[in-house]
Formats: C-alpha cells, sequence, structure tokens
C-alpha cells in the first residue's frame, strides 16, 4: 500500500517537473473570501489548469474594505490604486453596463405568464431585448424579468435611465436581499416618461442584492405599444474593479484618470477605446455618438422643408427654404437638387384673435377686458363680457405656449430642434432624418375658469373644450396621435387617426383643471427608414380652446348685471333663468328644465327635462330620485321604487382571451339614479402611478388578472359610457337612442322600465358620444341585487362600440304591492269562530310597498244551527199547507153539494129559483153561498156531475140545467112548426 502511494508521488513530481515555469500572462491574482475579521489573502490562479507551474506564494491582501476612487482600478499585482489609461474608464467602486449589443454577462431575462390562470400561454420568447445602446422590454401581455445579481461589501448605490413612455405598460423596478425581502411595493412603481430619459438611483445595503425590471403590457384593442427602454445602468459599492473598461465606439477619454466617456461630437467618429475622436471625410457624415461616418447622399425634394418668416417691421413676410437639420445630403453629387430660392414677401396675416398688431409688426396679447379679430383691441362694452379662451388659426409664428420637439427610440432623446413648422394658414410636420421619429407639437395652459356669467356646480361636466381642425396626407402607414394629460411627460393618448384623412374638426370636452397639457404626436411609420415617406405629414389648420386663465378674448358676449348702475360687474343670471339674445335681460325657463352649459343665451338654451326626470337645484341637468309611476295599457298605476338598486353596481363580461391566452373582461360601473350628492360611479386605470379616473353615471374599463402591487385584478383604458342622465320610460325609443326589444328576448308580465344615459365625449368611432340603456325587469325570484346582463349576441355590452345595452333582473325593480295585489280566504266556521286569511296573486309581479294584512278572526254561527233551524221551519210550514188545503177542500164539497141541491128543486122553471124554504141560513152554512152563479158551472163542476151520473154507490146523480133544457128544445120544435 504505501509502495503504491509513494509511486503516484514519483509521476506527480515527475509530470510537475517536466512543466514551464509560469510567466504572468499565464496567471492572475484573485482574492479570497473575507473572514470574520474583514482580511483576505491575494493568491494566484492560472488561467488554464496543468500549464505551468511555480506560482507566487500568497499574500497577505487589502482590507475588504478597501476601494479605488472613481477613474481608478486596483493592480493586483502591487495591490495599489492606478488611474485608468486614456479610451477607458472606470467607476472605481461600481460597474456600469453602457454596451447592449448582447446581453452582458450576469444578466438573466425571461418571460412568464402575467396570471397564473388555467390558460395555457407562451411567453418563452416576451423578454428584455439587447438593441446596440439600450435594452428593451417586451409589448405583449406577459411579464417579462431582467435580473442581475451584485455582491457589496459595503453600501451602494444602482443608477439607470429608463424611457416609459405608454401608461398600457406596468413598469416596476425591486430589490431582493440576503433574506429575500423585496422593495416596498410603493416605491417599486416607475413613473411615466414623454420624450426623454430618466434617471432613477436607489440605495443598496451591503451584502447580496439581486436586482429586478419587470414589464407587463396590458394594452388588448390592438393598438401599438412603445416598449420601455434602459440604459446606462451602474452599480457602486463593489470592494473594488481590477481593470478599467474601454470606451465603447462613438465615445472617447481623452485624459487619464476618467470616470466616464464623452461623446463624440457630430460630423466625427470614433472606435472603441479611442483617445479621441476622428473627423469625418468631406463627403461622409456621421451623427453625434457615432462610431463611424456614411457617404453624404444627393439632395432631394425631401431633405428641405418651407416656413415663412416672421413679420418685418412692415408689416411682410416671405416663404423661406430650409434644409433639414442636420444636413446629411450633398449638393455636389451628380442628379442633386439645390436648395430653393426664397419667395415674395406677401403681407403678414393678421393676428390670432385676441391679439393686436404692435408698430414693430408683432403680435401682442389684448388686456384683460379688450377683445379683438386679430388687428386692433376694443374694451368691451357695458353689460357684456370678454369670451376668454385662446384661438389659433394664423400661423405666421408658434405661439409662445407651443413647442415642437421630436423623439427618436434609438437614441430616447426629445430634440428640441424643428419638428412642426409654421405655414401662414396652418403648421405642419417637416420631414426628419429618420421617418420612424415621433414629431411632437405641445400646447400648455396654466388651467380654466367658467366666466362670472356661468354658474359652477358638481353635475356641470364641461369646463372647457379643445377644438382643432387637421388633415393627415400619407403613403406609408403613417398614426397621427392627440393626447390630453397633467403634463407633457404624464398624459394619455384621448384619440389616434391612421393613414390619410380628409380635413376634419375634433373636440374633445376637458372635465378638469388636471387637464392641463396638449400633444399632437406624428409618426410616419414604425419601420426604421431613412427619408423614404418624407412627404407624409400632418397639418393642422387651427386650434381653439375656451375658459383658459390668462387667455385672450376674440369677442364679447352680453351677461346680466349686478345692478342698473353703469360699470356694474356681469352675474350669473338667477337659477333658471337664460338671458335674451342681445339685451342683457334674463328671463325663466318653463318648468322642469334646465340650461345648457355651452349655451345660457337664447330660449333655446331651456332644455326640457326628460321623462320621469327633474331638475336639480342649479338648473344644470336633471335627475331621478329612483321613484316612478307607470301607468299600463289597462288603466292601472304601478308605483315604482328603485332607491334599493341606486348605490354604484360593479358588474363585468364573460371572460375573454388574448392572442397569447391571458385572461380579461369588460368591468362596469353603474349609477343608476339619485338626488344631489349622489356617488357617481368611478373607473380608473391603475396601470401606472398616475393612473386615469373618469366618473359618470356608467363607466367601463378593461380588467386583468395580474399579481402585480400584491393586487389580484388591474384596471386599464377606462372610459365614459354616460355621465348624463336622459329619461326614464317603458318606451323603447328616446332622444334617437333606442333599446330594441330582441336584445333581452322575454314575455315578462310588465313593461321594462328603461333609464337612458349619454356621454358628452365623443370620439373617432362615436362622433355623438356613447351612450347607454339599462332595462329594469321585475323579477321577484331574483333576491341578489346585482343581476346584471349584457345581451347574448353582444358580448362586450355594445354591439356597434358607441350604445351599451345592459339587463338588470331584481325584486326591487318590480313596482310596490298594493291591495290590488293580494285577496282574502275566509274559512269555514267551527266551533263559532271563523278565520279571513290574505294571500298573495299569482304570478306576483310586485315587492315591498303595501304588506298582507294579517289573518282576521270573527264570531260566527254554525252551519248544524242553520240547518236545524231550516228542518223545523220547513216542517211547521209542511203541516201548515197541508191544512190549509184540507179546509179548503171541505169547503168546496159543501158548495158542489148546496148548489146540486138548489138545481133539482128549481122545478124546471127556466130562469126561476125555487121557492126557499127558510129565510134563515141554516146552521152550518155559510152567507157566501147565496152568491153562487146558478147558470154556468165550472169545469171541475161539470165533470164532478158527469161523473156522479155513472156512479153506482146509491146517490142520485141529478144533471144540471137538464129541466130547463127540456123546456127550452119544446119552445124551440113549437116556433118551428
Amino acid at each position: 500500500m504505501q509502495r503504491g502511494h509513494l509511486l503516484l508521488w514519483l509521476l506527480f513530481a515527475q509530470a510537475h517537473a517536466e512543466l514551464p515555469m509560469c510567466k504572468e500572462s499565464d496567471y492572475h491574482f484573485e482574492y479570497t473570501e473575507c473572514d470574520l475579521l474583514g482580511s483576505r489573502w491575494r493568491v494566484a490562479v492560472p488561467n488554464k489548469a496543468n500549464t505551468c507551474t511555480g506560482l507566487p506564494d500568497p499574500v497577505k491582501g487589502t482590507q475588504c474594505t478597501f476601494s479605488c476612487s472613481e477613474g481608478e482600478f486596483l493592480d493586483m499585482q502591487s495591490q495599489q490604486c492606478q488611474k485608468c489609461a486614456v479610451g477607458t474608464y472606470s467607476l472605481g467602486t461600481g460597474v456600469a453596463f453602457d454596451e447592449w449589443d448582447s446581453l452582458p454577462s450576469g444578466f438573466v431575462t425571461h418571460g412568464v405568464t402575467t396570471y397564473s390562470g388555467e390558460a395555457h400561454t407562451d411567453c418563452s420568447n416576451s423578454t428584455w431585448t439587447p438593441v446596440g445602446d439600450y435594452v428593451t422590454s417586451n409589448t405583449d401581455e406577459c411579464t417579462a424579468t431582467l435580473a442581475y445579481a451584485v455582491s457589496l461589501k459595503k453600501p451602494g448605490t444602482v443608477s439607470f435611465e429608463y424611457f416609459y413612455p405608454d401608461s398600457s405598460i406596468y413598469f416596476e423596478f425591486f430589490i431582493q436581499n440576503d433574506q429575500c425581502q423585496s422593495t416596498d411595493s410603493k416605491s417599486r412603481w416607475m413613473k411615466t416618461t414623454e420624450s426623454n430619459f430618466k434617471e432613477y438611483r436607489v440605495e443598496l445595503n451591503s451584502g447580496n442584492n439581486v436586482l429586478y425590471w419587470k414589464t407587463t403590457a396590458f394594452t388588448l384593442q390592438g393598438s401599438a405599444v412603445k416598449p420601455v427602454l434602459l440604459r446606462n445602468i451602474a452599480i457602486s459599492g463593489v470592494a473594488f474593479t481590477s481593470e478599467c473598461f474601454h470606451c465603447k465606439p462613438g465615445t472617447h477619454s481623452a485624459n487619464t484618470g476618467s470616470a466616464r466617456c464623452t461623446p463624440c461630437p457630430a460630423e466625427s467618429y470614433s472606435n472603441k477605446g479611442a483617445a479621441i475622436c476622428h473627423q469625418c471625410e468631406q463627403d461622409t457624415y456621421a451623427e453625434a455618438g457615432s462610431g463611424s461616418c456614411k457617404p453624404r447622399p444627393a439632395c432631394t425634394n425631401s431633405d428641405y422643408f418651407y416656413t415663412h418668416t416672421p413679420c418685418d417691421s412692415e408689416g411682410k413676410t416671405q416663404l423661406m427654404y430650409k434644409w433639414i437639420e442636420p444636413k446629411i445630403c450633398s449638393e455636389n453629387v451628380v442628379g442633386a437638387v439645390n436648395l430653393p430660392a426664397s419667395g415674395e414677401k406677401h403681407t403678414c396675416p393678421p393676428c390670432n384673435p385676441g391679439f393686436f398688431v404692435t408698430n414693430s409688426s408683432t403680435c401682442e396679447p389684448c388686456d384683460k377686458g379688450f377683445y379683438s379679430n386679430g388687428t386692433a383691441c376694443t374694451k368691451c362694452p357695458v353689460g357684456t363680457e370678454p369670451v376668454v379662451g385662446f384661438e389659433y388659426k394664423w400661423w405666421n409664428t408658434m405661439p409662445s405656449n407651443m413647442k415642437s420637439t421630436f423623439f427618436r427610440r434609438e437614441s430616447g432623446d426629445s430634440e428640441h430642434s424643428t419638428a412642426w413648422e409654421v405655414a401662414g394658414e396652418y403648421v405642419y410636420t417637416i420631414p426628419r432624418d429618420q421617418d420612424s421619429d415621433y414629431l411632437m407639437l405641445t400646447l400648455d395652459v396654466p388651467g380654466y375658469r367658467l366666466p362670472q356669467s356661468m354658474v359652477e356646480d358638481s353635475e356641470r361636466s364641461e369646463l372647457s373644450r379643445i377644438t382643432f381642425v387637421f388633415e393627415t396626407t400619407c403613403a406609408a402607414d403613417c398614426k397621427f396621435y392627440f393626447l390630453a394629460g397633467y403634463n407633457r411627460w404624464n398624459n394619455d393618448v384621448v384619440e389616434q387617426w391612421k393613414g390619410s384623412n380628409s380635413k376634419q374638426s375634433y373636440s374633445y370636452l376637458i372635465q378638469s383643471n388636471s387637464t392641463a397639457s396638449f400633444t399632437w404626436s406624428f409618426q410616419r411609420t414604425e419601420e426604421p427608414a431613412e427619408r423614404k415617406y418624407s412627404a407624409d405629414a400632418v397639418k393642422i389648420f387651427s386650434i381653439h380652446i375656451t375658459n383658459v386663465i390668462g387667455g385672450v378674448a376674440s369677442q364679447c358676449r352680453r351677461c346680466a348685471l349686478s345692478s342698473a348702475k353703469a360699470g356694474s360687474a356681469c352675474v350669473p343670471c338667477p337659477l333658471g333663468h337664460y338671458m335674451v339674445n342681445g339685451t342683457g335681460v334674463c328671463k325663466s325657463c318653463p318648468p322642469n328644465t334646465f340650461i345648457r352649459a355651452d349655451q345660457p343665451v337664447g330660449e333655446a338654451a331651456c332644455v326640457k327635462c326628460g321623462p320621469n326626470t327633474q331638475r336639480n337645484k342649479a338648473h344644470t341637468a336633471c335627475l331621478s330620485d329612483c321613484a316612478l309611476d307607470v301607468q299600463t295599457r289597462g288603466g292601472v298605476l304601478l308605483h315604482y321604487d328603485f332607491s334599493p338598486l341606486s348605490n354604484v353596481t360593479d358588474f363585468h363580461s364573460s371572460p375573454r382571451f388574448t392572442s397569447k391566452g391571458l385572461r380579461y373582461d369588460h368591468r362596469f360601473n353603474l349609477g343608476l339614479c339619485g338626488k344631489e350628492g349622489r356617488v357617481p360611479a368611478t373607473c380608473v386605470g391603475n396601470v401606472t402611478e398616475s393612473g386615469k379616473e373618469v366618473k359618470g353615471y356608467a363607466c367601463q374599463s378593461t380588467v386583468v388578472p395580474s399579481d402585480i402591487r400584491s393586487q389580484s385584478m388591474v384596471s386599464t383604458q377606462p372610459f365614459v359610457i354616460g355621465d348624463t342622465l336622459i329619461g326614464v320610460t317603458t318606451n323603447t325609443t328616446l332622444s334617437s337612442i333606442s333599446s330594441p326589444k330582441w336584445l333581452f328576448p322575454s314575455a315578462p308580465v310588465l313593461p321594462d322600465v328603461i333609464f337612458y344615459y349619454k356621454s358628452s365625449e365623443t370620439t373617432q368611432a362615436c362622433k355623438q358620444g356613447r351612450s347607454a340603456t339599462v332595462r329594469l325587469r321585475c323579477n321577484p325570484s331574483v333576491t341578489e341585487k346585482h343581476h346584471i346582463t349584457l345581451p347574448s349576441n353582444c358580448s362586450e355590452g355594445t354591439c356597434d362600440g358607441c350604445t351599451f345595452h345592459f339587463l338588470w333582473q331584481s325584486q326591487h325593480a318590480c313596482p310596490l304591492c298594493t291591495k290590488n295585489n293580494y285577496r282574502e280566504i275566509v274559512s269555514a266556521c267551527i266551533q263559532g269562530l271563523q278565520k279571513a286569511t290574505y294571500v298573495w296573486q299569482q304570478p306576483l309581479q310586485c315587492y315591498g310597498g303595501e304588506s298582507l294584512p294579517a289573518q282576521k278572526v270573527s264570531a260566527c254561527v254554525t252551519l248544524d244551527f242553520w240547518l236545524k233551524f231550516g228542518v223545523s221551519t220547513g216542517t211547521i210550514a209542511a203541516v201548515l199547507l197541508i191544512c190549509i188545503s184540507c179546509y179548503f177542500w171541505k169547503k168546496t164539497r159543501k158548495l158542489q153539494y148546496k148548489y146540486s141541491k138548489l138545481m133539482m128543486s128549481s122545478g124546471g122553471t127556466e130562469c126561476e129559483l125555487p121557492t126557499a124554504d127558510s129565510c134563515a141560513i141554516m146552521e152550518g152554512e155559510d152567507a157566501e153561498d147565496d152568491l153562487m152563479d146558478l147558470t154556468r158551472k165550472s169545469f171541475f163542476t161539470k165533470i164532478r156531475s158527469f161523473s156522479r151520473e155513472r156512479t153506482s154507490d146509491g146517490f142520485d146523480s141529478v144533471p144540471l140545467k137538464s129541466s130547463s133544457l127540456y123546456h127550452q128544445r119544446e119552445e124551440e120544435d113549437s116556433d118551428d112548426a
């Protein structure tokens, strides 16, 4: 065993004896890990194993907290700080990343699904991409992460520059320490920028730090998204840097000990690690910071633009042509064009309304209380007030509150050179050397104030209005944007147009003083191209914005005066009054009308409230108190109370998915009705820190499930559907807004009650503004308050993108119950008690209102008693009837007997009565017997007599009137003889 170990040692020693001695180029020095006392050792590490022998022995190294200053590096041989040579730079205790041709060592990027639901989304290609001078984020709905891990020996900082122009992207930066604790969620939310890179700096603690940059796009309607750009990432706090970094191409450092490199100026270039910049040759050019020069092309008509010179002292202006700066073309090349000569001088156009011409032919604003048409200022007459604002329709010079800039994504800088030029009757975009540049024109205003003659009210949505007239001419896929916001670095796209558009007007309603900046941005194409589409341009002919603080007046209008004295101030007309045209006299509007915000003059200013609405106290809008009376076709009056549904309600559409499988839906907020002081429906966009908030009766936003900022949902793209209540009725059409029955087919017993809303905000697609209808359908079985559905054939709530329809089924949508809605049921009388119970009529079509009466109990007589009483009474009546019948029957027999006896005793003489045997009435006979008819017999009597003739019961059968008839026949025979 010992012989084996000895043999191995001899072989190892022999192998090393054959290796050459190490040179300085064969190894490098490194420090060991710091111990508990903060000390370390310097050791030599071969660049390649088993290539040399005789490495230097380890020596005690510098303290772990040792570091060099900016522009220096630590020479590991001498363990002393040395200055960087020319053409290089050093941060001293940090590292910098300013070249992004590829992802630098140590950086990791990956894409993941934003929402870890059931959707299977492929986000493997959604990462951060290095593009030369910067690294760019993803622009889809995946979450892209860029990470870098660094270990600091002492507290330091991280700084970087970022460009974040699009509020549709969520962008956050945070740090995780050794315990995997992240930065506070509020501080990680990055602020948007518009036209410049912005520097961001964060303190770092000693130890391990992992830096994260994360982006997620939330634009789901097909519009292009501008990515986030990162550059110049620098980290300080590392113990040392053992080498200096070479300056990248296009930069240089002329002095030793440089902490950073300086970009080369235009018309010069430099290679990597350059100490100086070299001038380009005569027929070549280079932009600032270029690593090489390019040959100059021949000048063409796309290399110059035209403009109008400012008015001179004689009031003349001249058409002039200028080369696009920087000039990159050459006039000496074959086929090149020369700059056209300047045109003849012409009389300057008038100043814009509200300005006047000075002696030096410049335009100055009129003083307060004056107005002008662009020539001279005139004081407003007594009883009038100036209509203040800005109206630009003549473009001889760029207005002082407007600024022209351009932005180039490749450089990330917003240059202050010209992007828009004045041309007399319009302002237009001039050609640039890159067709992908964003050409921006910005208008800033200090704020807004309503005129003295107008009443401020919470229901009044219009604070100001901006209107502009434009046209676009494009051969490529150009885009024209209109943005509005707090400032030029914090705004949102209001509207956009693609391709060529004929001359048209666009108006935007301003509802808040926070909207004080407006930007018009034009991009010829998204694809990088050099002056291929220079002829594509946009022209703005006029811009008019009203009620601006510090604005000028183009006219004066009549107003109501505070008193009849001369010089009295303008005051608003009393509530509910309008001003008669040209008189300043206020006249009362008809009942239940409100005053139009944009036209308080003339009888047309009075607008009648819609059905079942009432004007507010300020006479500026119509409201619904949630109570309603409806007369049915059958003449029944139904009373509704929608107060339980008046609180703001949110609901959403069915889920939808993007091409990558990201789930999203449309979230609606609805405030059905309410009196003054009600809480409006509010929709917000919380992707960026600034956010956007809109309010009204109904609004919509797009909601995406996400875990950013520890939230389960992210809301974006909010807009108002309806901010004005038009009316409440059962009709399916009101004020050109229709709610067809086929949208929500059914056969309800009661008619649906429909709320109609309209928005004053117009868009390119909805030139008349958006509108909404809410159908309230009675359904007593629905107990939940938020049972709102969308049309089955229009799953997003709208079929045309402008009119939205909702169906709200609830028991609270039923009319109030009355006595006609229930009936009484009376029970049988049991033990002397009878109960009356009340039940609802079915099917039940009411809710609330009058409740069912309580059960009533009353005394009663039972059925057994009445049955016994009836039987007894019937029995007595039957016995009495039988007795009466027997009595009269006996009476009749006596009369028959007497009559027969009387006839028999008549002796056969006609018309003679027998002699009475007695004058007195015999016992048992009635006096009425003397009144009998002796000549006529009743039919009943004849029958009786006939029956007696044929009986053999011992009685004599005497035929009545037989003797008289015999004598009568004898007399007749004698007469015949």
